[in-house]
């Protein structure tokens, strides 16, 4: 509660210095606490069917309406690919938190074929991005039953995030090596690497502040080239660097640390901790090369992930299809809350 607030009280600060418009960060950060507390809820009365039914909700969500949100369709990659694949990421998540947390080997199977089933229509979708990320979440967490303890999992899903951001910042500042920088820019599009820079021009600007939430498609010269432009540079910490200074990229990363701190402390099975974390994970490198963070749904599954992982269950959850001896090592590696 303590971070989200501050994310959204500094949103304000800024807007009224610059006579900006917070209501669109202040919508993501009702949207991630609403979830949040929804998943808390039902991961406590149903740990089994609350992350099943999430899995069914977004893969229907994604398949019978793949923009996700009304407004011009803006060309790939800077459209609406990122946020299907954040969704699509978030359901297999779901899914493979789902199966951990059940007893029957049949069941397991069954949501584990869930997940896969959402892999399959990320490819039918036409989203190799989502294809990637939820294959990515998939082997983590058949992974993760194998693993004696959660903390080294969850800093190595840390550090995934700290390369990802720092290379796209490496970009945008052109600190690369001229091959990699034009090699990347050709996946990326030249369009994207533009509004990244512009992006840090305008943080360089006024790194205290930035220039006001909501400001960017404003100020920024290849936002204001397009007539399909959304007015944001298509990537979470750059767009809040330069709209909301300094400040807003450290509650940014707040938000992130304190998400890995409460899987870390979860009384759930470190299986389900360390599959939610990957998807978690997954989407916050969507949102640092891309706009998922801008659509609501991205950001109620989210934090509604993050819930159901951290949740105390009524009944004691097993740990199966691991030895013996590597259960009884998790149980004690399991933190008391």
């Amino acid at each position: 509660m303590a971070v989200l607030g501050a994310c959204a009280g500094w949103s304000l600060v800024t807007a009224a210095v610059h006579d900006g418009r917070p209501e669109g960060v202040l919508l993501a950060v009702l949207a991630v606490a609403a979830g949040y507390a929804a998943g808390r809820i039902c991961g406590v009365l149903l740990p089994v069917a609350a992350p099943c039914a999430a899995a069914l909700a977004g893969l229907t969500l994604t398949v019978t309406l793949p923009r996700l949100a009304p407004g011009p369709e803006i060309a790939s990659p800077l459209g609406h690919a990122g946020a299907t694949a954040a969704v699509l990421t978030l359901s297999t998540g779901a899914a493979c938190c789902a199966a951990w947390a059940t007893p029957l080997p049949v069941l397991r199977l069954a949501l584990r074929l869930l997940a896969g089933t959402v892999v399959v229509a990320g490819a039918l979708l036409g989203s190799i991005t989502a294809v990637v990320t939820c294959c990515a979440v998939l082997l983590c967490s058949l992974a993760a039953g194998r693993l004696r303890h959660r903390g080294p999992g969850l800093a190595g899903l840390a550090l995934t995030t700290i390369v990802l951001t720092g290379l796209t910042w490496a970009i945008a500042g052109n600190t690369l090596p001229a091959g990699l920088t034009a090699s990347l820019e050709d996946r990326l599009t030249p369009r994207r690497v533009d509004l990244w820079r512009d992006a840090l021009h305008l943080a360089h600007g006024d790194a205290a502040l930035g220039v006001g939430p909501g400001r960017f498609g404003e100020l920024s010269p290849t936002a204001a080239q397009s007539t399909l432009s959304d007015g944001k540079p298509h990537s979470a910490p750059l767009q809040l660097a330069a709209e909301q200074g300094v400040v807003g990229v450290l509650l940014l990363a707040a938000a992130f640390c304190w998400v890995l701190f409460a899987l870390w402390r979860a009384p759930r099975p470190t299986p389900v901790v360390l599959s939610a974390g990957a998807a978690l994970t997954a989407v916050a490198a969507l949102a640092a090369v891309g706009n998922a963070l801008s659509f609501t749904t991205v950001s109620v599954g989210a934090g509604l992930l993050a819930g159901l992982a951290t949740a105390r269950p009524l009944i004691e959850e097993p740990v199966a299809e691991v030895p013996a001896e590597a259960g009884r090592e998790r149980r004690r590696d399991r933190p008391a809350v």
